[in-house]
């Protein structure tokens, strides 16, 4: 597996034993449109929630669930057709950022590595202002992820094959963060901190505006 921004990722086995057992089937939340707002300590935005109908959608239904955000309803295997998603996963959050742009219908989003294997305090800093303001934009973030977390709850994440999550409010001006995760509709939305995101995302990127 490539260690740059251009590693596959693939909801794997291992991942959907430790986030609570097989993957069902969509599930919809209330939608809450959001308009633009100035920058607040705290914002979330209303998400139409549906998970992923099987182990490697995960890609597209992270784009999904982040563009329903802004009242889109986006067909999942449209959506992996254009994201070249296969058995194997979603290649890279290149093919994510230009499906949110062609959505969104405007070049908006643009593609955030976090090269190193952990972030620095830089890059912490710098994903804290990408989510605060894609979010007062109105708008979520897509993040591809590895490994695992520890939500703020004590809840455990594991997705050691790689995975896509959205990212769809943030508190305490940005120290925390809200996870819609398609993998589990169990555990389909969580807070976790800025910090462990950005160590979740090392090694790959971010789709931001």
């Amino acid at each position: 597996m490539r260690t740059d921004l251009l590693r596959k990722t693939a909801l794997t086995a291992a991942g959907l034993i430790v986030t609570g057992g097989a993957v069902a089937g969509p599930i919809s939340t209330a939608y809450a449109a959001e308009k633009p707002a100035e920058r607040t300590g705290q914002r979330e935005l209303g998400v139409a929630y549906e998970a992923q109908p099987n182990f490697y959608y995960c890609g597209p239904a992270a784009a999904r669930n982040a563009l329903s955000v802004q009242g889109k309803n986006i067909d999942m295997d449209a959506m992996a057709e254009r994201m070249r998603t296969t058995e194997a996963g979603t290649d890279s959050i290149n093919d994510i950022t230009p499906v949110l742009n062609t959505e969104t219908g405007e070049d908006v989003y643009r593609s955030v590595e976090i090269s190193d294997a952990e972030a620095d305090d830089k890059q912490t800093d710098k994903l804290r202002d990408d989510v605060v303001r894609t979010v007062d934009e109105g708008r979520a973030v897509v993040a591809n992820i590895a490994g695992t977390t520890t939500d703020t709850d004590g809840g455990v994440h594991s997705f050691e094959g790689g995975h896509y999550v959205s990212v769809t409010g943030y508190r305490h001006d940005g120290d925390e963060v809200k996870i819609a995760d398609s993998a589990n509709p169990n555990t389909a939305e969580y807070w976790v901190t800025t910090g462990a995101l950005a160590d979740w995302i090392a090694t790959r990127g971010y789709s931001t505006s």
